[in-house]
């Protein structure tokens, strides 16, 4: 007989004694009520049947968390009503631990072949970590009472801890919490009178209840403080407070932040001040967006009202005023400006030696706390050819002074998106090509279409569900071959640009060697702190994510300081409630909360109110009719879920409903604000008056016109 009977025959027999449960309705004994009600019957059995009482006593505990049946606490309680606290403790202890290792075992016999055939790698990254602090997590989960005692069996089960370790690791880890709920059994039998209720002795154990989850977590905190010490001892004496890797967006704020708290801060860049944002991000691409959107007003000059214009364009003189752009902005990032404010910036490469150690360039800095914000760079897929002809990333682009004839942009995400608009804007013939079947796939359906038929409209070539295969040099250039539908299609160009998305920057400088972990998409794992598996080291920005957006790396950044020099007084946990974010093609494209794909997704109920810019008289007035306002609210309430702005000036707009989520203010609050005519933000105010129309009180406004006729005496 082989493994797959046995698992049907197991199945069968928990099958069966779940029905049995239920037909039977033995939950009936797992209540309160019934515990109270036998007291004496239960007691006056124990006093006259010790043994008897605990093998069946056990037995009962063990098939209940054995099946996973809701009722071990009742049990527990159970326990110190009948056998007392010291007696009740050892018994459930190890009726409990039994229970759950029969559950890990029936678990692992059932569901870890078919989880390895599905997901391997995620369950080898898994077990690998297991492996390693697979007790440490285990003794952590069982400390923690919002997680169900169930799960962690069933969860365990999949990984690959051994069944010894597993037995004992639960026993000491289950052992604080079963002597708290043993001990309010024992209380529990004690009322005998309503006065007994109100005894110092019951109160002080129900209360003990109550407290014992922030009293576990701060259980967890000494032992993963105490087992980290013992690897690395703390320095009596170290050069800095805190040492701040990568001077990008993230960087330059914590380092800010942890300087005008006076504390003592290194800040090592082994590139450029700025990172990303400054350099090949942000900064530069909004000033060639700027020169491109000049180019497109100037082909609508007739629509204006105006003759045909005319205007000769130098891309190299584009491209160097992108640069000097760059070179106003960096001053705000500079090393001069960081060390008047108390920072020692430090320019070389950073190695992590110790959680209290980082080297630069065979210098040795100390420190209480180190924060990782190195960022992200491009995304290179591994497509046959790419590596053989010259592509184009978001970094590398700034560096071109001639104009590519034929443009391939790979790639249909906001960075794609922008770029493709802005060189079909400066004259190149650019194809974009896209896997997915619409662009901006993090946008509901309807905007990416907007977004794709302007661009269309400007001759962007837009190639949805193209898969690229391969790239290739060529007698007519160079040649992509990308598969659709199951065809070929052959894509001729001049310039390739990947946009395909970044990385998290995490080789190079010791993560690895340290043991800093990951998560299944390679960046930084933080918890909601800012701080890695290191409790005094720290990441924020694109190296940690989810967000990789330069207002979210400061806003972790904020956390990551003040937690890193608070630590242990006072932690602050991240607010990643309202992150807004904006895609700069025109019409720009902004979001804040939950659109409606991610609110089906996530199950959460909502109306949609929406109003076309079509409508608004400034827009008009500015020929920029294209776009709309559309805001996700609880339904039959006026609590924003969520908006998307598209339109001119969307970047602008999306702040006032950033501000209204963050401080819970309604449409109603919105639509009371004056805001100044004729400009594009009154298209918030007027969505907010359309949902206050769909949710007029109908029978009011009826009494209220007949009040009226009353009043011309009709």
């Amino acid at each position: 007989m082989n493994k797959r009977y046995y698992k049907i025959l197991l199945l069968a027999l928990l099958a069966l004694l779940l029905y049995l449960y239920f037909a039977f309705d033995f939950g009936q004994y797992l209540t309160l009520d019934y515990l109270k009600a036998q007291q004496q019957d239960f007691q006056a059995y124990y006093h006259t049947h010790r043994l008897q009482a605990v093998l069946s006593y056990s037995v009962i505990y063990i098939a209940v968390t054995a099946l996973s049946i809701p009722g071990a606490a009742i049990l527990t309680l159970a326990g110190g009503l009948m056998f007392g606290l010291v007696v009740g403790t050892v018994v459930v202890s190890f009726a409990s631990t039994i229970g759950a290792t029969l559950a890990f075992l029936v678990a692992r016999f059932l569901l870890r072949d078919m989880i390895q055939r599905r997901f391997p790698q995620r369950l080898k990254t898994i077990d690998a970590g297991v492996e390693r602090d697979g007790g440490f997590y285990l003794f952590t989960l069982r400390l923690i009472a919002a997680i169900p005692f169930v799960v962690v069996n069933l969860l365990m089960g999949l990984t690959r801890i051994g069944v010894r370790r597993f037995f004992w690791v639960s026993q000491l880890g289950m052992l604080p919490g079963t002597l708290v709920y043993v001990n309010a059994g024992t209380q529990l039998g004690r009322i005998e009178t309503l006065g007994d209720i109100l005894s110092p002795a019951l109160i002080g154990s129900f209360a003990l209840l109550g407290i014992f989850p922030l009293v576990a977590k701060k259980i967890v905190d000494i032992v993963r403080a105490r087992r980290y010490q013992r690897r690395y001892p703390s320095p009596a004496r170290t050069d800095y407070n805190v040492v701040v890797i990568g001077a990008g967006s993230g960087g330059l704020v914590a380092a800010y932040i942890a300087a005008a708290l006076k504390a003592r801060v290194a800040l090592v860049e082994r590139d450029r001040m700025g990172g990303d944002c400054l350099n090949t991000g942000c900064v530069p691409s909004k000033a060639l967006l700027r020169t491109a959107r000049l180019l497109a007003d100037a082909n609508r000059a007739t629509e204006l009202g105006l003759g045909q214009v005319n205007i000769e364009l130098d891309f190299a003189k584009v491209m160097q005023r992108v640069q000097r752009v760059v070179g106003t902005v960096e001053p705000h990032d500079s090393v001069e400006r960081y060390s008047a404010l108390g920072v020692d910036c430090i320019l070389g490469d950073a190695s992590l030696r110790s959680p209290y150690e980082v080297e630069v360039d065979g210098r040795v800095l100390t420190t209480r706390n180190i924060v990782i914000a190195t960022g992200a760079k491009p995304l290179i897929p591994a497509i046959p050819g790419l590596d053989a002809i010259e592509y184009l990333t978001s970094d590398t682009v700034w560096a071109l002074r001639t104009l590519p004839r034929r443009l391939l942009v790979v790639g249909g995400g906001p960075i794609g998106c922008e770029l493709a608009q802005a060189f079909q804007r400066l004259g190149a013939e650019v194809t974009l090509v896209e896997r997915a079947d619409r662009l901006l796939v993090m946008e509901d359906p309807e905007i990416s279409e907007l977004v794709k038929s302007c661009m269309q409209d400007e001759g962007v070539r837009v190639l949805l569900s193209h898969q690229a295969q391969s790239f290739a040099a060529a007698v007519e250039g160079k040649v992509a071959v990308c598969e659709f539908e199951g065809a070929e299609v052959r894509i001729e160009f001049d310039q390739v640009l990947v946009a395909l998305g970044r990385k998290a920057s995490v080789e190079g400088f010791g993560l690895d060697s340290l043991g800093v972990q990951l998560t299944d998409r390679a960046t930084v794992e933080i918890d909601v702190f800012g701080r890695t598996n290191f409790p005094n080291i720290f990441a924020c920005g694109d190296v940690a994510g989810p967000y990789q957006l330069t207002h979210a790396a400061s806003h972790q950044a904020w956390y990551a300081a003040v937690n890193a020099l608070f630590r242990p007084l006072k932690q602050f946990k991240i607010d990643y409630r309202v992150i807004p974010w904006c895609t700069f093609t025109d019409p720009e494209v902004a979001h804040v909360g939950l659109n409606e794909q991610q609110a089906q997704a996530q199950g959460v109920p909502y109306e949609v109110t929406r109003f076309e810019l079509d409508e608004l008289d400034r827009a008009i007035a500015d020929s920029e009719r294209r776009g709309m306002v559309k805001v996700l609210t609880v339904p039959g309430r006026d609590r924003v879920l969520g908006a998307t702005i598209v339109g001119a000036h969307a970047g602008e707009m999306i702040t006032e409903f950033v501000t209204a989520m963050k401080h819970n203010l309604g449409l109603n609050k919105i639509l009371g604000t004056i805001h100044i005519y004729p400009t594009f933000s009154e298209a918030n105010k007027y969505a907010a008056g359309v949902w206050k129309r769909a949710h007029a009180p109908q029978r009011a406004l009826v009494w209220l016109e007949r009040f009226h006729n009353w009043k011309r005496g009709r």
